[in-house]
């Protein structure tokens, strides 16, 4: 019997110490729950509040931020406590002092002007015009050479009037050059005396029959003369035909260009050029006519014999 008192007295202290070592915990609807955390996730916690009673679990919502606050001291609990414990807002920031902006110095602007003004008012507009002129110069003296007009003129024309006076010679046809006549050769008439025959009754004195020599037709009106380029008087290269034959290289020819006829002689054939399609160091490609069709024939420099420019019908 003794022994019995002893255990229900032993089992009551402990009940009394655990009630003891419970904490309280405020919730917001103004009660409040005493007890140990014995189970905690998500959702809430279960407290026990007695030996063997416990509390429906009870949501993270429902506790006031004391409360929150007195759960995280837990290190268990502090993780799914913490996000619903509500930050103290941060202190305002002192305002900053006024920013003072101070003048600075400028560059200025130079004065407004026209293009040509600000080229002739500056060191690198004043290089840039001389470019230009120069360049204007050595354009001059290429409209010459492809255009084979006088040299001094066209340059004259490029110095007096920039840019404009090589594209008036560059609007020019081509000027052909005469070829120099060959010496002519005088031929002695040959008379032919008519020698009366034996058959036919002779009149008396001498009778002179009619000469056989006649002289060349001459050229019809309005058309030039062919010019001839014969091997060991001229040398036949690239530059040879760039200068010379220049019309021959664009897509479609002028209206005063359009009758001439360029034929071009080679120890294997003779072809006669529609156009120069490409021209290289050694050789040019031509295109001639075959049948109503096109065919483009390579033609090397050192097999053209001869080089003949003419108009049509000449």
């Amino acid at each position: 019997m003794r022994r019995i008192f002893c255990t229900i007295f032993g089992f009551w202290l402990c009940g009394l110490l655990v009630a003891a070592a419970a904490e309280t915990y405020q919730l917001t609807d103004g009660t409040s729950i005493t007890g140990d955390v014995i189970s905690y996730n998500d959702n809430g916690i279960v407290f026990r509040l007695d030996v063997d009673k416990y509390s429906p679990r009870v949501p993270w919502t429902k506790f006031t931020q004391d409360a929150l606050k007195k759960l995280s001291e837990n290190p268990k609990v502090e993780p799914l406590a913490e996000p619903f414990i509500e930050t103290e807002p941060a202190p305002e920031r002192a305002k900053s002092a006024e920013v003072k902006v101070h003048e600075v110095s400028r560059l200025e602007l130079p004065p407004k002007q026209s293009l040509f003004g600000a080229l002739f008012s500056s060191s690198v507009g004043l290089v840039a015009l001389m470019l230009i002129y120069a360049a204007n110069i050595f354009a001059g003296y290429e409209v010459a050479v492809i255009k084979s007009q006088p040299m001094a003129v066209v340059i004259g024309a490029a110095v007096v009037l920039p840019i404009l006076g090589p594209i008036i010679f560059l609007s020019l046809p081509l000027r052909a050059e005469p070829v120099p006549e060959a010496a002519a050769q005088p031929e002695a008439a040959a008379q032919t005396f008519n020698v009366p025959s034996a058959a036919a009754p002779v009149a008396p004195g001498i009778h002179i029959a009619q000469s056989s020599w006649q002289k060349d037709a001459p050229p019809a009106a309005g058309q030039a003369a062919a010019q001839v380029f014969q091997r060991g008087q001229f040398t036949f290269n690239r530059r040879f035909f760039e200068t010379k034959f220049a019309p021959f290289f664009s897509m479609v020819r002028r209206e005063s260009e359009k009758n001439l006829v360029l034929t071009v002689k080679t120890g294997r054939a003779q072809f006669v050029v529609e156009r120069i399609s490409r021209i290289a160091t050694n050789e040019m490609h031509v295109e001639v006519a075959k049948g109503a069709a096109k065919q483009e024939v390579m033609v090397p420099f050192a097999e053209i014999v001869e080089v003949q420019l003419k108009t049509k019908g000449a």
